[in-house]
């Protein structure tokens, strides 16, 4: 048994992490303000006694001793993290050295989870881990993009400099169920829009296009890169390489939920990526991991958990 500690493990991501770590027979520390996350995505967990919450902002310090540190807090959504860019970049950089801290004197394994944002609006299609990316410094979305850029120099830094053993994964887009219906990512908002009978917003022609990973695939390769040798640290792209359209999408979703929406086009926000699409080589190789949820059986599940809140 392991005391692993999920920061952010009241959200989306989070809540499905701490599930899985007490599945395998963990104890489990869940960290989390309720910015973005919310109780009743971990109330089922509430009575294993092997769970245990801090309602915490991870800029301050945490003082506690555990065996591995997983580092999810932060806001994902760029409605969530424009909300406040300052707070956004304080939970990035702070939250990073604060779990590093702790993960140097506890000698504990600490994972950041970076983003596939760190690309920026890419030139190079599919992204590996060696692209360094392109990203407008000064733009609504460098609050998140610069944050988790910075995250991962201090982790690479304390490894270098403290041997703290670190893990970087880039996340590429996830949904599930648990989605925050309001947090303004394509997958909830057009499921939200299409069981509402309400138009469906596409920003942009339709024409740009991401990779939809379901929530379980990126648990079963966060799980699997915390349990890699020391030696290797990461960045190791989690995403799924199927590359889909948003209007493909919207379609989908229409079809999927026998709604009668209508699609409606609005002007594509700055900095907004055109092409995502993240190159798996290496958590392939490494990990012996690839996604194995295939979108609509992904989105039928998703699709259920909405249409139940």
């Amino acid at each position: 048994m392991k005391r692993i500690l999920v920061t952010g493990g009241a959200g989306f991501v989070g809540s499905h992490l701490c599930e899985k770590l007490l599945t395998e027979g963990n104890e489990v520390i869940c960290l989390d303000n309720y910015f973005t996350g919310t109780k009743h995505n971990i109330l089922h967990l509430m009575d294993n006694h092997l769970f245990e919450v801090i309602r915490q902002d991870i800029t301050t310090p945490v003082y506690i001793e555990v065996d591995e540190i997983y580092n999810l807090a932060c806001p994902a959504s760029p409605v969530h993290y424009q909300y406040n860019g300052i707070k956004t970049i304080k939970t990035s950089v702070m939250g990073a050295i604060n779990t590093l801290g702790l993960a140097k004197r506890t000698k504990a394994k600490v994972l950041q989870a970076s983003t596939s944002e760190v690309y920026g609006d890419p030139d190079v299609h599919p992204q590996p881990e060696s692209y360094w990316g392109k990203v407008n410094t000064l733009g609504p979305r460098a609050c998140y993009d610069e944050g988790k850029r910075c995250a991962e120099t201090l982790f690479m830094n304390y490894h270098m400099q403290n041997n703290v053993r670190i893990k970087i994964a880039r996340i590429f887009n996830t949904y599930g169920p648990r989605m925050h219906p309001n947090d303004g990512r394509v997958v909830s908002n057009f499921i939200v829009q299409a069981l509402k009978g309400k138009d469906i917003t596409i920003f942009g022609d339709g024409s740009h296009t991401r990779s939809f990973q379901y929530v379980d695939d990126l648990i079963g390769g966060l799980i699997k890169l915390m349990a890699t040798p020391d030696t290797f640290t990461g960045p190791v792209n989690l995403g799924n390489p199927v590359e889909v359209s948003v209007i493909g999408l919207a379609m989908k979703i229409i079809e999927m939920t026998g709604s009668k929406s209508k699609i409606v086009y609005q002007t594509l926000p700055e900095d907004d990526p055109k092409q995502r699409k993240p190159d798996i080589a290496l958590a392939k190789k490494v990990l012996d991991w690839q996604p194995a949820v295939d979108l609509e059986a992904g989105l039928a599940k998703t699709i259920e958990y909405f249409r139940s809140v």
